[in-house]
Formats: structure tokens, sequence, C-alpha cells
């Protein structure tokens, strides 16, 4: 599968708020409200305070799901993994700008594997570290929470980020926004730009999935 075309509104699930005991049915559960993208949130205990997923459960999730695979790798050392990963079926692979030291290289090397690809800004990363990069991307994420953990409070001062990077990479790439998204901080971030909602708390934290999600994309209606 590959993302969407820029432009078109679509949420993500992120599994990071799933029940883990059950993430195949979770999945299946936010496929039948309609989603096209989920969001794979990978973490090394060592970028982030937080230890999640690997290569092989993704590959088995892989097994069980035509959604597009939008793999946040929040790892000290991307270029060791992303062959695993795109392995393992994921369709885009978005690294931290925070870790690599050539940018540019890393994006090649996605795409070498067959995959789409994004760079990722931590809240107090400044827009100017992916300038150059950004525009050779297919999306790009703006972090409006520390990343690591799921249930934060949003972070307006982080969300307003998005409009410069809009202003740099023009309306042909995605950008994508994660933390704290739910249906009263969804229109925000749609205003500055974003057209990719990841949102863990604020659908898989509620009983009914699909009433979730309609609710964040009546806020944007």
């Amino acid at each position: 599968m590959r993302l969407p075309p820029a432009g078109t509104i679509e949420i993500a699930p992120s599994i990071l708020s799933a029940d883990f005991g059950k993430l195949a049915d979770e999945i299946a559960e936010v496929t039948a409200a309609g989603v096209k993208i989920v969001h794979l949130d990978v973490m090394d205990a060592h970028f982030v305070p937080n230890l999640t997923i690997g290569p092989p459960v993704i590959a088995s999730l892989r097994r069980h799901s035509d959604l597009v695979f939008d793999s946040h790798l929040m790892i000290s050392e991307p270029d060791r993994y992303v062959e695993a990963f795109a392995k393992a079926g994921v369709d885009n692979i978005t690294f931290h700008i925070e870790v690599v030291d050539d940018p540019e290289a890393m994006v090649s090397r996605i795409r070498d594997l067959g995959c789409t690809v994004g760079v990722t800004l931590n809240p107090q990363t400044p827009v100017e570290a992916i300038e150059k990069v950004a525009p050779l991307c297919d999306m790009v994420l703006v972090m409006t929470v520390h990343p690591g953990f799921g249930g934060q409070q949003f972070m307006p001062d982080a969300a307003r980020k998005i409009a410069d990077v809009r202003r740099i990479v023009g309306p042909n790439v995605r950008i994508e926004v994660d933390g704290g998204i739910d249906p009263d901080t969804t229109p925000i971030v749609v205003a500055y730009g974003a057209d990719t909602l990841v949102a863990g708390n604020a659908i898989f934290g509620r009983p009914d999935r699909a009433a979730a999600i309609d609710a964040i994309r009546r806020a944007i209606e």
C-alpha cells in the first residue's frame, strides 16, 4: 500500500494506545471504520523512555491487514533497522531528524527499500532542522507531545510549527501531527496545514472506536 496523495485528510489510529493483547482485532476494528492508515509506534527505550514493538510483531500484523503501515521509528539508530522494518511489511518509514547525520542519504535509502519516507521533528526541534530534507520526503511528522508515551497533553506552541512546515514543503507533501489529537485539537492542526492526524487515546481509549473516529472527522467538517 502507498500513502494517499497529499491534501486528503486522513486519520491514522496509533496502536500505542491499543490493547497489545489483541492488536490484529484492534486494527480490524478501525479498518471497519474506514481508515486507510495505521500508525505503528516503534520505541527503543533509548531515544525515548519506552519500549514497544519491532519487525517480528509488524510482520505478524501485516498478515492480517491491508492498511498503510505508517511506522514511526523513535529509535537512536534508524539506519541499522530500516531494512528490517521494510522487510516486515511497513509502507512508510518516518525517522527523527535529531538522530540522523545525513538525512538526505536516509531518504534515498528508505526509497530504495520500496517505502515512502517521512522525517519527524520533536517539540523542541526548530523547523529549520528539516528545511532541506523535508521537500524530499513524502511526509513530515510534527510532534505535539514529547515522544514516548500516549495520553499526553497537546502542546499548542509545537503545533504552530505545522504552518511553517507547510510553507516549506508546499501542497504535495503530507504533514502528519502526533500528540494529543482529539476532536478539540483537530480543527487547530488542520487549520495550520496538517492532513494526517495520528490519534491514539482518542480512539483506542474509547469503547466505540468507530464513533471516536467519526467524532474526529466531524470536527473538521
